[in-house]
Order: C-alpha cells, then sequence, then structure tokens
C-alpha cells in the first residue's frame, strides 16, 4: 500500500525561468460510502448499514453546521469550513460586496500535532505514508517496488509544502 505520484511539470516559470517538475499524485480509484461502511464495521461492533447511517447523518449534521458559519473538527481526522473564492470578480465600492461573487467551497485542514518548538510533528492522515513513482510499481498495483523494500518517502517533512503551486 503506497501514495503513486507522478512527475507534473509547471506551466509557471520559477525566478530563473525554468519550468520546474514537481510530483502529483495519482488517483488509483474513489472508494464509496458503501465500502467504507463495510469496512468501518469490520473494524466495530456495528453493522455495515449501521455505520452507512451514521455517516450520512454526520454528512447532513455538519452541513447544517457550515451552513450556519461554523467551522466543524474530527478529532483525529480534521477541520472542516466553509470559504468563498470570489476568482477576481472584486468591486470597487464595500457596500456592493455580494456574496454572488463567489464560489462556496469546503475547505479541510487534516489534524496535527505540534512537537514544543510548535513546528508540526504528525498529520494524522499522511503520517508513515509510503510513496511510490508510478512507473516503479509492481504489475500488481500493490505500490511495492520489485526488489526494493523501501522506496521514496515516509511522509516525514518540516509541514512546510515545496511545491508553491500545491
Amino acid at each position: 500500500m503506497a501514495v503513486i505520484y507522478k512527475p507534473f511539470q509547471s506551466s509557471f516559470k520559477n525566478k530563473a525561468g525554468l519550468k520546474l517538475f514537481y510530483p502529483r499524485v495519482v488517483q488509483t480509484r474513489n472508494v464509496s460510502t458503501e465500502a467504507i461502511a463495510r469496512e468501518i464495521a469490520g473494524y466495530s461492533s456495528l453493522s455495515s448499514g449501521d455505520v452507512k447511517n451514521t455517516i450520512d447523518n454526520l454528512v447532513t449534521v455538519m452541513s447544517q453546521h457550515l451552513q450556519s458559519s461554523e467551522s466543524v473538527t474530527l478529532d483525529g481526522f480534521g477541520s472542516f469550513r466553509i470559504t468563498m473564492k470570489s476568482g477576481g470578480k472584486g468591486v470597487e465600492k464595500e457596500k456592493d460586496v455580494s456574496a454572488a461573487q463567489a464560489k462556496m467551497q469546503i475547505r479541510f485542514l487534516p489534524a496535527y500535532t505540534r512537537n514544543p518548538n510548535r513546528s508540526i510533528a504528525t498529520r494524522s492522515l499522511v503520517t508513515g505514508v509510503k510513496c511510490v513513482r508510478f512507473d516503479l510499481v509492481d504489475q500488481a498495483g500493490s505500490g511495492e517496488v520489485p526488489g526494493n523494500g523501501d522506496n521514496g518517502n515516509n511522509g516525514g517533512g518540516n509541514g512546510k509544502d515545496d511545491n508553491p503551486l500545491g
């Protein structure tokens, strides 16, 4: 099990005028709510139907709170909040500002802990992640590199994104 990535060339030039390459995650498939519910049921005393119902109710309750201008934090998972992206549709006068200028988006920030020096220690969803370049994935798709037990990134780091493009 590993996160698969491939090279991606930025369309923007850096200060030296070069279009640099960055890693970009390759999504291999989408996992449905029902599949997640079955997996969670395997870890608990609940049926997959009970778990699915709980997930459905979580979505309903989270939507209500987010639409009330509240953020939602799920311990060990992360925080959600609504943001507005105006995409350059500004107006000259404060009184003319309208919600119609912006698109609503949900911003998710994974849960994390901090070291005593305030640097980020762990991000719960990516702690221990292994990364494998797409052209080195074995034919079975396991994410393991043939002949190499440890390839790629261990998911550590200083908590800063080295890629300015995200």
